[in-house]
């Protein structure tokens, strides 16, 4: 069921998915994330938080400067690579894992990757700016292709999943991205209802039957607020925790999250349970 094979960013750091579930530790630095906005977007606080994500356990760290949130107005790639200019070094300085970088934006992409960054989250999955699976294979990095849409008209949900996945991992084929470098992720929260996202988390094996690792990203996301009666973000820690273990007991590999300490301990418990030998 489980994926044996490790991982070798751009740098030399390395990664392994033979014994335990990932985490990738999020740093907004945002004004206006819909959980931490304004929390993070200074020098000083996003290198501490840094600091802090990895003595709690994360392996990888996410960093996006433009919220995604409903109702958020896009940055242009300049305004994003303008935020982004102020973060990247004091990031990348802290952090002693790879530093992942939250774009759809093929120049913000550029410069990340020119100033360091290891590895592309893009949330449009290569789909929203034509030149972004170039940039991933001109700098050699890996590429998490996230399902997203901009309507919730499905047929078969996952089988409309598979069809974009495959459409992006043919961009990036094509153009010099090697299949190891490849992560897939179903995109909770986006292009979903919640209804939506809730049978695309029962049915996540559908997609760990595949020979790309699945990323996980529901951290704190509505449709857990809105089973827990309406919690609001900060609340929906516990509820994260249990859509991560639904994951991984259904195979992915590594999981998104805000509170690193909390996932932390218990995927130790859950690998200890599913995986140990």
């Amino acid at each position: 069921m489980f994926k044996r094979r490790n991982y070798t960013w751009n740098d030399g750091k390395s990664l392994s998915l033979c014994d335990r579930t990932l985490i990738m530790g999020i740093l907004n630095g945002t004004p206006d994330s819909f959980s931490d906005g304004g929390k993070f977007n200074t020098p000083e606080a996003a290198a501490a938080h840094v600091t802090q994500m990895i003595e709690d356990g994360a392996d990888i760290i996410d960093l996006g400067v433009e919220s995604t949130r409903p109702g958020c107005t896009p940055l242009t790639a300049d305004e994003e690579i303008e935020r982004l200019s102020q973060l990247i070094d004091p990031v990348l300085n802290a952090s002693t894992v790879p530093v992942s970088i939250d774009t759809y934006h093929a120049k913000t992409a550029d410069y990340a990757f020119s100033k360091g960054a290891h590895i592309l989250n893009d949330v449009w999955g290569l789909h929203y700016d034509s030149d972004m699976a170039a940039v991933a294979a001109k700098y050699k990095v890996p590429v998490i292709i996230m399902h997203n849409s901009n309507d919730t008209n499905y047929g078969d949900i996952i089988e409309d999943m598979k069809a974009y996945f495959f459409s992006a991992v043919d961009k990036a084929l094509k153009v010099g991205v090697t299949p190891q470098q490849i992560w897939l992720d179903p995109g909770i929260g986006f292009g979903k209802t919640e209804e939506q996202n809730i049978e695309v988390m029962q049915r996540l094996g559908e997609l760990t039957a595949y020979e790309y690792p699945i990323l996980l990203a529901p951290s704190r996301k509505r449709f857990i607020g809105s089973m827990l009666g309406g919690l609001p973000p900060e609340d929906r820690d516990e509820g994260t925790v249990a859509a991560c273990i639904t994951g991984v007991f259904q195979g992915v590999d590594m999981v998104r999250v805000h509170n690193v300490k909390m996932h932390k301990r218990a995927l130790a418990v859950a690998d200890g349970l599913l995986r140990g030998e």
